[in-house]
């Protein structure tokens, strides 16, 4: 997978990678519980995602949906040989690109040597704060990412599109910390995917419009954006409260499933407890499907209200 320069910003990715993604139906917005829900089938394992850092993180997100922070070690820290035999078992299996999470991944000490190995096999994404953005770690980077023949990408959370908004999510500091480092990747020819979580409610092109013109002020001539939507899981559900009714698709018409829709049909996520149908649901009922990646190639059933969001916005957490 050759590396691409970087788009025009208001092409931005709106989850399932289309320009004008198709409005939801209103079958798809339905809430309440039933029995029965949509079985998503399992096509084949394009994407792997191993949660590297497990749910060490440098920051305490106030709506973190794995719930990380600095005491945080209910996924235990992976280790560089651990996370070269999960890559192997998914190479075994046809998986195409390969995405290191936490936590926070620049927390692993064995991170560069990870992304070394894997990059050997397959395009790699690493899903980081950009807080930890030291100049030998950029330098790193760059180097790493000109001398691979398979791409290299960063993405780069962030949680509003300005300093108080941001940090009313990551804590006093992060915006600055955040842009420092998304200028210094800039500067040593570096363009991170920015993952901007939509955190207001309007229309997502205004919003898109909005985090681009925002992310330019701040010195980044060419921002590649991703929209995110709120997850009402881990962390969030308290910040938020748990007033309203979770989102579901148990009464979606069977006739307007699409199998080929949702990430979890080609995806899923190892952590040191094990494998998991997607990074959403680690640390939900049901969500750990089995031991090994073969075992997990399996159905699932799209049960949770987390499944009901991808659903209704389109969203992917891989790049596109």
């Amino acid at each position: 997978m050759p590396r691409q320069s970087p788009p025009d910003p208001l092409s931005a990715r709106f989850g399932d990678g289309v320009t004008n993604p198709p409005p939801p139906t209103p079958q798809a917005a339905v809430r309440g519980a039933a029995d029965a829900f949509p079985v998503q089938p399992f096509h084949g394992l394009d994407e792997l995602w191993i949660q590297v850092a497990g749910t060490l993180c440098n920051l305490t997100c106030r709506h973190c949906f794995v719930t990380c922070g600095p005491a945080e070690t209910r996924h235990a820290m992976m280790s560089r040989s651990e996370v070269a035999a999960r890559v192997a078992e998914g190479l075994a299996m046809g998986v195409r690109e390969v995405y290191l999470t936490g936590g926070e991944p620049f927390l692993n000490p064995e991170l560069e040597g990870i992304v070394e190995d894997t990059l050997a096999h397959a395009p790699v994404t690493i899903l980081t704060n950009g807080t930890l953005f030291t100049e030998r770690r950029v330098q790193w980077l760059a180097t790493t990412t000109r001398a691979s023949r398979l791409a290299l990408e960063l993405r780069i959370s962030l949680d509003g599109l300005d300093a108080p908004a941001h940090e009313a999510f990551r804590g006093v500091g992060t915006w600055a910390r955040t842009m420092a480092g998304l200028r210094a990747l800039q500067a040593a020819g570096l363009h991170p995917i920015v993952t901007v979580t939509q955190t207001t409610p309007e229309d997502p092109r205004t919003f898109a419009a909005r985090a681009v013109a925002a992310l330019r002020a701040e010195g980044l001539a060419a921002p590649r954006l991703k929209l995110l939507p709120m997850f009402k899981l881990g962390r969030e559900v308290e910040r938020s409260g748990r007033g309203d009714a979770a989102p579901s698709l148990a009464s979606l018409p069977r006739d307007e499933f699409d199998p080929h829709r949702l990430q979890c049909g080609h995806g899923r996520a190892v952590t040191s407890q094990g494998v998991f149908v997607c990074p959403l649901l680690v640390d939900e009922p049901h969500g750990r499907m089995a031991t090994t990646l073969a075992d997990a190639a399996r159905a699932f059933p799209l049960a949770h209200a987390a499944c009901a969001t991808c659903w209704v916005t389109g969203m992917t957490c891989a790049n596109a």
